[in-house]
């Protein structure tokens, strides 16, 4: 089992030995994120460019954020009785949120080449409820796309680049696991046994599997050069669409707080079929 943080939504992250888990997901993970003037989120999707930004977490729950061509720079986590909260938007969802600050913003600025603006959710316990179709009304998520978790496995990955290589784009694969940008990667199952999971136990926490993720354009981006291709949206679209679109891994909500270790033994307690 692997575990990847990304403090800021969109930036590249880190694969820390071990991560507390929190009930809106990994310490850390997704606690800022980029935003237009306006408030409306930025992300891999308009701005393929944030691939190549670095966020690393700081001591204390500020973040350094780097990138090429630019020094980096420390921002510390906003005091929102100082800077007050303002209203960002994540899809169909309203949060408040705490802005980082102008220098944060200038240099988010200069590297992505429009304007842009860094802001904290400085209380997810009480700022943003996942999609009630799927959790329950006590269910919170911090800037990740919907919930607190993302789960995928090396067979199913394995599988989707072996269908990549005997479809029409095969020099584009293989493609690496960053693509898909999980929290928990996991190994020793069966290509898309993910499927049919219901509740999984990670280490010392146990997981309600809630929906399986939906991808998008993101996942056409190189995370190391920000070039888009066709892959893995046209292999995905011809052997993967469910009912909520084209789909690679799953999303978890956790059932209680633990401490998750690179190694951690994984087992599945529950199954639909």
């Amino acid at each position: 089992m692997s575990l990847h943080v990304h403090p800021v939504k969109s930036m590249a992250g880190g694969s820390p030995g071990e991560a507390a888990v929190e009930p809106w997901g990994l310490a850390g993970d997704r606690r800022w994120m980029v935003t237009a003037p306006d408030g409306r989120f930025l992300t891999q999707r308009q701005l393929p460019r944030l691939a190549l930004g670095a966020a690393r977490g700081l001591p204390g729950g500020g973040v350094r954020v780097s990138g090429p061509g630019a020094a980096p720079l420390d921002v510390p986590v906003p005091d929102p009785g100082r800077r007050g909260l303002v209203a960002v938007e994540v899809f169909r969802d309203k949060v408040e949120a705490v802005p980082a600050g102008p220098e944060a913003d200038a240099w988010l600025t200069a590297f992505l080449g429009v304007e842009a603006r860094l802001v904290h959710m400085d209380d997810p316990a009480v700022r943003r409820p996942v999609d009630p179709r799927y959790g329950r009304p006590e269910d919170r998520v911090g800037f990740a796309d919907g919930f607190p978790l993302l789960l995928t496995t090396t067979a199913s990955l394995a599988a989707l680049n072996s269908l990549i290589a005997e479809g029409e784009h095969p020099g584009e694969g293989p493609l690496p696991m960053d693509r898909f940008r999980p929290n928990v990667v996991v190994g020793g199952t069966g290509a898309w046994e993910e499927d049919g999971w219901r509740r999984v136990r990670l280490g010392e926490v146990t997981f309600r599997v809630v929906k399986p993720c939906g991808r998008c354009v993101v996942t056409t981006t190189d995370q190391r050069t920000a070039a888009r291709g066709r892959e893995p949206l046209h292999t995905l679209a011809r052997h993967r669409r469910g009912a909520t679109g084209l789909v690679f891994g799953q999303n978890l909500v956790p059932e209680g707080p633990g401490v998750l270790r690179v190694g951690d033994p994984f087992e599945v307690l529950d199954r639909s079929d």
